[in-house]
């Protein structure tokens, strides 16, 4: 069971993390509604699974990420930014700026620590297989492939070629996650297009497929601890269950935050929620 003084430590990095998001979406646009539904996952992700030298964003034996869901570009940044890959203020002053190295999409023309510029849903998890097999043609069987995917993604019909193919050449060093928050762009996700159970479906693709509390960071710790090692032969995916716009009460289940830009009073009304939440689950501990 994961350390509870880490549990609380990644909690307030998930926190620090939504405060840094809503400041931004007072800003300027941002898919909001997705970043605050994959805050948590992604904290875990880059503040503690991932190998990864900051000083050296090609180094051979890194991890790799690749985020299919590119519109989560913001909460990769500040989570980036958290782990020393650059400073807050940088991403603030760069964000849609011509030249900048940020924006509504990664981009690793720009931005060094991005391994593929994503936007156009469907395609992550396709380059993760290839990047995945490249390492193991290369004799490398440390790294991972991480991948994160959203569930309105999972329509598309190139994330199942890529499902099948990671499963015939064996490639256990990825590991996918899925943003499971129900909603699409156009409005419920079985209203859109009803997929069924997402971890059943991977499994009849021959995956390790894991269901889990997606806002749950203790899980999430305990599911990464037990992953087996990538020379695995085995692809896995963890499935979260999420809530876009968690905790920001008037943007949670609301396909209008898909993406969106709030007031100052929004932000305070938003960030005292956020806060509140936090010291009721830690106060005292």
């Amino acid at each position: 069971m994961a350390d509870k003084k880490l549990v609380k430590k990644l909690d307030k990095d998930a926190l620090e993390i939504r405060l840094k998001l809503l400041k931004l979406c007072e800003q300027t646009l941002i898919h909001v509604g997705g970043d605050l539904s994959v805050a948590d996952l992604m904290t875990v992700i880059w503040q503690y699974a991932i190998r990864y030298d900051i000083k050296n964003p090609h180094w051979e034996e890194r991890d790799r990420f690749i985020l299919s869901k590119g519109h989560a570009s913001a909460v990769t940044s500040f989570c980036q930014a958290m782990k020393g890959c650059y400073t807050y203020d940088e991403i603030y002053r760069e964000y849609c700026t011509d030249n900048g190295r940020f924006a509504m999409h990664s981009c690793n023309l720009l931005n060094p620590y991005v391994d593929v510029s994503t936007g156009s849903l469907g395609h992550g998890l396709p380059v993760a297989t290839g990047i995945a097999q490249g390492l193991r043609l290369k004799g490398n069987l440390q790294s991972r492939v991480y991948v994160v995917m959203g569930d309105g993604e999972l329509n598309e019909g190139t994330m199942w070629e890529a499902v099948a193919v990671a499963r015939q050449y064996k490639l256990g060093n990825i590991v996918g996650f899925v943003d499971c928050n129900h909603m699409s762009f156009d409005g419920r996700s079985k209203d859109v297009l009803d997929m069924g159970n997402l971890a059943d479906k991977f499994r009849l693709y021959g995956w390790h497929a894991i269901e889990a509390d997606g806002h749950d960071i203790g899980a999430l710790i305990d599911v990464l601890d037990e992953l087996p090692g990538p020379e695995s032969k085995v692809p896995v995916v963890i499935v979260a269950d999420t809530i876009k716009g968690r905790g920001v009460g008037f943007m949670e289940n609301s396909a209008a935050w898909h993406a969106g830009k709030i007031d100052c009073e929004s932000r305070k009304k938003a960030e005292q929620e956020l806060i509140a939440a936090f010291e009721q689950k830690w106060g005292g501990q």
